[in-house]
């Protein structure tokens, strides 16, 4: 059985493109491993209601991308530090930020 998942550096530059096509913005903050990095997608808007996103294993063995935090004014420095201790847990990992209205829509299309 192979695995048909895109390579990560597709996958990160599709979801910048699609936001940035729709009128958003999108940045790489961090490059990851070319091919199998894992992707962490920060959404915002107007850089407000910050969350941050992380591809997980489901029961069908599917791999969804689920809100794992989100940033308030009263915990920014604990979404700060979990980002910063996600990133030197796996330095190979992808950060990328998505600053569009809506843009859970754009996290949903990526997860094929």
């Amino acid at each position: 059985m192979s695995d048909a998942r895109l390579p990560a550096h597709l996958e990160v530059s599709g979801l910048v493109r699609t936001v940035e096509s729709a009128g958003g913005f999108g940045m790489v903050i961090q490059k990851g491993e070319k091919d199998a990095g894992v992707i962490l997608v920060l959404t915002t808007h107007n850089g407000a209601n910050t969350m941050l996103w992380e591809r997980m294993p489901q029961h069908d063995g599917s791999r969804a991308f689920i809100c794992t935090r989100e940033q308030g004014a009263e915990n920014k420095t604990d979404f700060d530090e979990y980002l910063a201790r996600r990133r030197n847990s796996d330095p190979d990992c992808w950060v990328i930020e998505l600053d569009v209205e809506n843009a859970e829509r754009f996290i949903a299309q990526g997860a094929h």
